[in-house]
């Protein structure tokens, strides 16, 4: 072979190589049709069973000089990045994206800000028991200079047997101390059915890990005018605790805080694990603001201040944790609360930390 010869085979590659890259980009644009199609609707956008006979009928008029398992591999390659196309697609069309909102969401609390720069702290009570229990904490972080109490009065409990809260009274006792300290109030909701009683008595709506994914929950909380504190599902992925924000941003309420809480591994050292890395993670892909409850995700007192520190460590914009004036007698989740001594000395190390800004 002469070497012109040689070199029009190879302007005949390089043309080929420029048809096939027309050809993947226009199928590449197809594909993000269909999806489009698929979701107005309601359709699953992967479909294995299209992509078994596609590949069939490829593989059916394959007369080499490629055997069939290489053009096999070949073409699962495309399938497989037509589907990331359509994933990366659904990343930008995400309300609660930063793709779709660069900059940072800031939630106000009646005029508490959340992720302006400045961490926030929540503490209070595992469950309200009583107003003298209430108060006692109240009393503590008002004058800590703070401004956020948590409390919960409807208790999700694995077992039926466990204490469920004081519902509507406790959070009845919540609005009164509050009104008191000059607090605002997070309380947990279980039901669609109690949230607009509970837009009278509390300043943020709680959905709490076991109803993550509670979608008519969400939905009912999207739809009113109350910043939400939407914590990770026990054992929730990333993606399907972003998609659970979607839900209620998707109603309209973009006053959202994500909290990781941590999810359950096989470790048995700690209540759960913390997943630390959720925290910048969350920050790179919404523009909601994160708290991180160190209380649930350890279950330990000796691990909450250096997990709290991490938390603003990474970039956090808040910690949520447990205080109890007498833990001892606590009717739920004794073991873990800290009790106000150790919330005291707690909140000071805290103030020492370099990630704190006065």
């Amino acid at each position: 072979m002469s070497n012109k010869e040689l070199e029009m085979l190879r302007d005949r590659i390089d043309e080929l190589n420029l048809e096939i890259l027309e050809k993947i980009n226009e199928r590449a644009n197809l594909v993000q049709k269909i999806a489009q199609t698929k979701v107005t609707h309601g359709a699953h956008r992967y479909d294995p069973v299209r992509e078994r006979k596609m590949l069939d009928d490829i593989l059916a008029k394959n007369d080499g000089p490629f055997d069939n398992a290489t053009i096999a591999h070949l073409f699962k390659q495309i399938f497989k990045a037509g589907l990331q196309l359509q994933q990366e697609d659904d990343s930008k069309a995400l309300l609660v994206s930063r793709k779709k909102k660069p900059e940072d969401t800031i939630v106000d609390i009646r005029g508490t800000k959340i992720g302006d720069g400045a961490p926030k702290f929540v503490f209070g009570p595992c469950s309200v028991e009583s107003y003298e229990q209430v108060a006692k904490v109240a009393e503590s972080v008002k004058a800590k200079g703070l401004t956020l109490l948590r409390g919960g009065a409807f208790k999700p409990r694995t077992s039926p047997y466990d204490f469920q809260g004081l519902g509507v009274e406790g959070l009845k006792i919540l609005k009164r101390v509050a009104d008191e300290y000059d607090l605002r109030v997070i309380s947990e909701i279980v039901s669609p059915q109690h949230i607009e009683e509970a837009l009278d008595y509390i300043d943020v709506i709680q959905i709490g890990a076991r109803n993550m994914q509670n979608f008519e929950l969400l939905k009912a909380a999207g739809s009113v005018k109350k910043p939400i504190l939407l914590k990770r599902g026990l054992a929730a992925t990333i993606e399907e605790f972003i998609n659970a924000a979607e839900y209620i941003i998707s109603q309209g309420n973009d006053q959202i805080i994500l909290c990781e809480r941590g999810i359950r591994t096989y470790e048995r050292a700690t209540r759960n694990t913390l997943d630390i890395s959720a925290v910048p993670i969350l920050k790179q892909e919404t523009h909601l603001p994160v708290f991180v409850d160190v209380t649930h995700s350890t279950g330990r007192k000796d691990l909450l201040l250096p997990c709290a520190k991490a938390a603003l460590a990474i970039g956090a914009d808040g910690v949520m944790a447990e205080v109890h004036p007498d833990p001892a007698v606590a009717l739920s989740d004794s073991a873990q609360q800290m009790d106000i001594p150790q919330f005291d000395e707690f909140y000071k190390s805290i103030l020492e930390s370099p990630y704190v800004r006065a």
